[in-house]
C-alpha cells in the first residue's frame, strides 16, 4: 500500500497571518484541501493521514467531509517541531499498516504537487527503498561566511533543491526515527536530512518548479497565479 502522510503541524509564523497557513483559503478552498485532493485523486494512493496542528483537527475533519476526501485514514497530533511531527505520523502508520508499505511524507503547504511527482516518488521508492523529490539548481551559487559578501562559488551541478514528498518504507523511516532519538538528533529539518544523518543514502525522484512551498505572502500570490495559468498550446 501507498499512504500519503501530510504534515500540517506548523503554525506558519513567517506568513504573519492570524491562522495557520495550511488553513488559509485560496479561491474559496483551504490550502490543505488542495494538498489532500492531490493524494485523494492519485490512483496509486490507498490512504491519507494528516499530522495536524493542535486545535484544528475538528476543522480538518469537517473539510475532509465537505470536499469528499474519502481516503483520510487518521489525523495525528503535531509535535514541537517538524521531526517530532513526522515521527508522530509514521509511528501511527506503523500501528495501522505493514512495515513494507510506502509512506509519502509531504508538506501540507505544497498544494501543487502533481500526479507525475507522486508517481515518480512511488516508482523510485519501490526500486531503491526511498525517494526524495528534487529539482536541479539552476542559479549561480555563491558561498559566504558573514551573509554580506562572497568570495567563492559552488558548482551548482553538485546541488539539488529538495521538495516533498519524501517516500520510505514505513518500517525503515520508523527505525531511522528511533535511531535518531537514541543519538540525540531531534531537530532534523526534513526526512532526507534525517536519513543522511543516520548513515542512509537517498535516491532522487523528479520534482517541479510548480511544486511551490507556501512560506510567505508572495508564495500565496504565486500559487494563485499557478491555479489560473493554462499551458500555452505551442509549448512542448
Amino acid at each position: 500500500m501507498n499512504i500519503g502522510l501530510i504534515i500540517a503541524g506548523g503554525s506558519g509564523a513567517r506568513m504573519h497571518q492570524d491562522i495557520p497557513k495550511q488553513f488559509l483559503t485560496v479561491n474559496e478552498k483551504p490550502v490543505i484541501v488542495y494538498t489532500m485532493e492531490a493524494f485523494q485523486n492519485h490512483p496509486e494512493i490507498d490512504a491519507i493521514a494528516v499530522v495536524c496542528i493542535e486545535g484544528w483537527d475538528n476543522m480538518l475533519q469537517a473539510y475532509a467531509k465537505q470536499f469528499n476526501i474519502t481516503k483520510l485514514e487518521c489525523i495525528v497530533p503535531g509535535g514541537e517541531n517538524g521531526q517530532s511531527s513526522i515521527r508522530n505520523g509514521v509511528y501511527e502508520l506503523e500501528k495501522r499498516f505493514s512495515r513494507d508499505d510506502i509512506v509519502l511524507i509531504h508538506d501540507a503547504i505544497r498544494p501543487m504537487v502533481s500526479n507525475e511527482i507522486i508517481s515518480d516518488c512511488i516508482r523510485v521508492c519501490k526500486q531503491y527503498g526511498n525517494a526524495i523529490t528534487v529539482i536541479p539548481c539552476a542559479e549561480a551559487m555563491l558561498t559566504t561566511e558573514d551573509q554580506i559578501i562572497s568570495t567563492g562559488i559552488y558548482d551548482r551541478d553538485k546541488l539539488k533543491r529538495t521538495q516533498t514528498p519524501h517516500a520510505f518504507k514505513i518500517g525503515n523511516i520508523c527505525d531511522l526515527q528511533r535511531k535518531a532519538l537514541e543519538q540525540g538528533v531531534t531537530s532534523a529539518v526534513a526526512s532526507c536530512n534525517l536519513a543522511i544523518e543516520m548513515g542512509e543514502q537517498v535516491y532522487f525522484s523528479q520534482g517541479s518548479e510548480k511544486n511551490v512551498k507556501l512560506t510567505t505572502v508572495e508564495d500565496i500570490e504565486i500559487f494563485k497565479a499557478l491555479l489560473e495559468a493554462k499551458k500555452s498550446e505551442w509549448l512542448k
